[in-house]
């Protein structure tokens, strides 16, 4: 067993190149000194208490060096602590891109896929298949996005460094756990800035306390499983409270001079009491006056889109703690059996843009000459930089990056850039 000291000088020996370890103290004449990088004592001071922290959690001393002696802190995640696009983006943006027709065409094809797998997990944990496939669109756009950044590294550094340390802790304490257990595997193990991994986006404590083997093969693999990974989201939400058979709620119309106090997900009244109000379903059906706790939601004023919700409503919120993220799983799911959107526009004159306007804006973009790299429809750095320089050569208010759909029109209604004349041969 090596004891915690020296495992701060193995972690501060592995960050240096091979060649620096085994170097002489001066380097010969006439050749350069080896270029050594700095090691955060703070980092590895930290990683050796985890370490002392682990042990007695029951993950061996082994497993520790094995996984953590060459970790290096990755301080770019702090930047991501406090700009979450569920509190960032404005709600029409955020849904436009996770509801749109492009992943409601591939949801339904999931459901028909994978029909007899979510047959047996909705008989098994009694949560729609809808709801299950809308969580795995939302969470990996139906695995295809897992996220690239080390999970051990990023959890490392959130343990050590910015607010809610404690809390990063326990997680990266947890996935040696699960390493060591053999659930999961350390070869491209990756996920958000935030840790949370596989098909469905799980964090390490959630995964050790919800994960199940539904396919039976001795391990609780949500990342190359997709009956684990299905069947551990209804886990989830049954645990979270799911009620089978019942919806989560619908857009209804408002009554006039409806008081705003009255609205938020924790304001429940009986759902007579909101019907007695003036409270209906925007598509004319009744709601049935019954006793069931409902809330009133109106995300953005009184004159967007207003919800009544109920329990599953709660149990989809419990997944990541965000309005509008349980609005994009609830309206995905509806659209996915069938569903054709929300009746009520939101308040605003510059709509947002699902994936595939987002592609058509920046082939717009790409044939005005900005380097933005490909049409992906995902909107980084760069794209928003070329929106900026059209909207302020456009005389578009607000000149501020975003992909709106103002700006979309505009250069559509522009035509193709005109090529300057080929200079005269003498």
């Amino acid at each position: 067993m090596t004891s915690p000291a020296s495992f701060l000088w193995l972690a501060l020996l592995a960050a240096l190149p091979a060649a620096a370890q085994n170097a002489p103290a001066a380097s010969a004449p006439g050749v350069p000194p080896v270029a050594v990088p700095v090691v955060d004592p703070v980092f590895a001071a930290c990683m050796t208490t985890l370490r002392g922290v682990a042990e007695k959690q029951g993950i061996a001393t082994a497993t520790f060096d094995t996984y953590a002696k060459d970790l290096a802190a990755d301080m770019s995640v702090l930047d991501l602590l406090d700009a979450q696009p569920e509190f960032t983006t404005p709600l029409w943006d955020y849904l436009a891109a996770l509801v749109d027709d492009q992943r409601v065409a591939d949801g339904r094809a999931m459901l028909v896929t994978h029909a007899d797998l979510l047959g047996r997990v909705s008989q098994a944990y009694g949560v729609d298949p809808a709801t299950v496939v809308a969580v795995w669109g939302v969470e990996s756009d139906y695995g295809r996005v897992f996220g690239k950044r080390p999970l051990l590294v990023s959890l490392s550094t959130l343990s050590c460094f910015g607010r809610r340390q404690a809390f990063f802790r326990g997680e990266f304490l947890t996935t040696l756990k699960l390493l060591q257990s053999g659930d999961v595997r350390v070869e491209g193990l990756t996920g958000s800035w935030a840790g949370a991994f596989g098909h469905t986006q799980f964090m390490p404590s959630t995964y050790e306390r919800i994960a199940v083997d539904f396919d039976s093969d001795g391990r609780r693999d949500l990342i190359d499983s997709i009956p684990d990974a299905l069947a551990s989201t209804a886990n989830y939400l049954v645990k979270s409270g799911w009620r089978t058979g019942e919806s989560w709620g619908h857009e209804v119309t408002l009554p006039a001079g409806f008081d705003l106090a009255q609205a938020g997900r924790t304001n429940r009244k009986p759902l007579a009491a909101w019907v007695t109000q003036g409270i209906s379903r925007v598509d004319g059906q009744p709601l049935p006056a019954d006793d069931r706790n409902a809330a009133i939601l109106v995300p953005t004023g009184i004159n967007g889109p207003a919800f009544v919700v109920f329990k599953n409503y709660d149990a989809i919120y419990s997944y990541n703690a965000a309005e509008s993220y349980a609005l994009a799983i609830a309206l995905l799911a509806d659209r996915l059996r069938g569903g054709t959107g929300l009746v009520t526009a939101w308040p605003t004159d510059d709509p947002g843009l699902g994936r595939p306007q987002r592609r058509e804006l920046q082939t717009l973009l790409l044939a005005r000459g900005h380097a933005i790299g490909t049409a992906d429809g995902m909107i980084g750095t760069q794209t928003r930089r070329a929106i900026l320089v059209e909207q302020q050569r456009l005389g578009l208010q607000p000149a501020d990056g975003r992909a709106g759909a103002k700006i979309l029109a505009a250069l559509k209604a522009e035509g193709p850039p005109v090529a300057p004349p080929e200079p005269r041969k003498p």
